[in-house]
């Protein structure tokens, strides 16, 4: 069984057994693990082998490269994550990680964001899970794996009882996956979170929005639930409105990149209104524009102490909507993050997120503009701290080279 002490050795001596070139890049995070004091890791070590966020190039991780690290950590104890977005996986090395799922008893988190991996790589995955144990978190976003590989993921949250994150976004999922997934999702009480953003749609009945609502109003144990790019309408909002009045566990519901308009607003606001669980309420890139953003600043202002965060940016608000949430705000002292680039950004909104900042009750981290004068003219500028979970530009785990899950939820303080 590897060490820390041997695992840069152990490496370049499977590579030499099975003549492959050693990655350097592989080479430099193991031996990198190693140099850092012991105290770093009281908790695991985490292989941070992510194909991007470097200044320099790096050697991207491959099929074959994941074959030699699923050897030399068969069965280890210390590590517990791994990172290994960005690189160049395909179904193959899909089936190296199965075996390292199967092999190594620590693994809690893996990131496989944005790779090649396709539904045979899935199935490889989803049969590994079928009896592991350990891992709480894994991200596939970004990989095509089709409906049916959503379907085998459906397939093994029936029997898996440790998962609690799941990134199913940007991965084409159909609507028989989706359906699949929410009535699964019905008995499965372990899942916390889950995204289900950008599936591939063409029914215009939002039969999916109709299934997910139907789950909700079952499911007790899930907080966090990504359907973002859904081709969802007021319609779907009201569904979904009717059945959070019920569920009391849900806090993130993310609604970004739908067509979501002023009326959808109203029932959100409606929902608000009567302080159920929902913490953060994600609307960013919809259409509310401003009786939609009045709607929620009213809600806000004068029923609602449970919200914590909102998200409107790019929904065509004006200067009566931006200038409604920010007084809102003022009599609100539990909302404390809102994120309203992409909208009208006037003079007299500019001036109002000022006054909010300048005041203290609005935290310039917990927004994305940063106001500025010019001439007696207020203005902002764009900052990037929106909400995190799913954008793709972003360390999606925390700070660059972190690999911690670094949801919203934990941003916030959401319990």
């Amino acid at each position: 069984m590897a060490t820390l002490h041997s695992l840069k050795q152990n490496y370049l001596e499977m590579c030499k057994d099975v003549t492959q070139l050693p990655n350097p890049y592989i080479v430099h995070v193991l031996q990198e693990v190693y140099q850092q004091p012991v105290e770093n890791h009281s908790d695991g070590i985490m292989l941070k082998l992510a194909g991007n966020n470097h200044l320099t190039p790096v050697q991207k991780i491959t099929d074959d490269d994941v074959m030699v690290l699923a050897k030399i950590l068969y069965n280890n104890t210390f590590v517990t994550g791994l990172d290994l977005r960005y690189n160049s996986l395909t179904d193959t090395g899909a089936e190296h990680i199965g075996i390292l799922l199967r092999e190594t008893p620590s693994l809690r988190h893996l990131n496989l964001m944005c790779n090649d991996i396709a539904t045979k790589g899935a199935e490889f995955l989803t049969k590994a899970l079928l009896d592991n144990e350990t891992l709480k978190q894994l991200r596939i976003n970004g990989n095509k794996i089709g409906n049916k590989g959503g379907m085998h993921f459906a397939s093994m949250l029936q029997i898996n009882a440790t998962l609690e994150e799941l990134d199913l976004g940007d991965t084409d999922l159909g609507t028989q996956s989706l359906i699949a997934l929410a009535t699964v999702l019905t008995h499965n009480s372990t899942i916390k979170s889950i995204n289900l953003s950008r599936p591939l749609l063409y029914d215009l009945q939002e039969e999916t929005t109709v299934h997910m609502t139907k789950m909700l109003k079952v499911n007790p144990s899930l907080k966090e639930l990504h359907l973002g790019k859904h081709e969802m309408t007021d319609f779907g909002v009201e569904r979904l409105c009717e059945t959070l009045l019920v569920n009391s566990s849900l806090r993130y519901l993310d609604l970004q990149c739908n067509k979501i308009t002023r009326d959808g607003a109203k029932h959100l606001a409606e929902l608000l209104k009567k302080n159920t669980a929902i913490e953060i309420l994600d609307l960013a890139s919809n259409r509310i524009e401003d009786d939609g953003a009045v709607y929620l600043s009213e809600a806000i202002a004068l029923h609602n102490n449970r919200l914590k965060g909102l998200a409107v940016v790019s929904n065509n608000i004006g200067a009566k909507g931006l200038v409604a949430l920010a007084e809102a705000m003022k009599t609100n002292t539990t909302l404390s993050y809102i994120y309203i680039w992409g909208n009208k950004l006037t003079d007299a909104p500019c001036k109002a997120f000022a006054d909010l900042l300048a005041s203290g009750r609005l935290e310039e981290n917990h927004t994305d503009v940063r106001p500025y004068v010019v001439d007696d003219h207020f203005y902002v500028a764009e900052l990037f701290h929106g909400l995190r979970r799913n954008y793709y530009w972003t360390p999606s785990f925390g700070k660059d080279g972190d690999f911690i899950c670094n949801s919203s939820l934990a941003v916030m303080g959401t319990s």
